[in-house]
């Protein structure tokens, strides 16, 4: 079976994705002492590891074991495959679209992959500007989704179709 460029190029993408978030947490699991901080650009930017059992930011972390495993397990791995079924089929897809949808699907796969190995996703990242902007602590998967649906967003302005207009006949000449 022979694939197609377009196909390998999804491939490719997703595994990269995964790739790169998985090399970083297992550095950041051998290397980073779990919940110290090292500043990597003075105060701005802090590497930690710690281990997030919840979703975004911690969300539903003190959830019970079955609402965690539905939420968190079953359903992203359920929108995941039809994600995937969809940018497999669609050859209408716009590039930026096709890279942002690839950017989601391996960046949720390899939060599946932690969540599924070791009960909990690895985060490290930390950005302080000062009270200007301040996220929560992440990981490369998270940039991957983040990116994905900031390309996403653009791509549905940059392409959007624009509504073919009527010709109007004239009545009653």
């Amino acid at each position: 079976m022979k694939l197609s460029r377009r196909t390998l190029l999804i491939l490719l993408l997703i595994v990269l994705n995964i790739i790169l978030d998985q090399v970083s947490k297992i550095i950041v699991r051998q290397e980073v002492t779990p919940y110290t901080e090292s500043q990597i650009f003075g105060e701005y930017f802090i590497l930690t590891n710690v281990e997030n059992s919840g979703a975004f930011l911690g969300l539903g972390s003190d959830l019970g074991p079955t609402v965690k495993l539905l939420l968190l397990l079953i359903l992203p791995i359920i929108v995941l495959g039809m994600v995937g079924y969809h940018v497999f089929k669609d050859k209408s897809l716009d590039r930026m679209s096709l890279i942002g949808f690839c950017c989601i699907i391996g960046g949720g796969m390899a939060n599946v992959y932690d969540r599924i190995r070791f009960g909990s996703v690895t985060d490290f990242l930390h950005i302080d500007l000062g009270g200007i902007f301040k996220t929560g602590i992440f990981n490369i998967a998270d940039v991957s989704v983040t990116t994905g649906l900031i390309m996403l967003l653009v791509a549905t302005f940059i392409y959007r179709r624009k509504p073919e207009i009527e010709e109007q006949t004239p009545t009653g000449a």
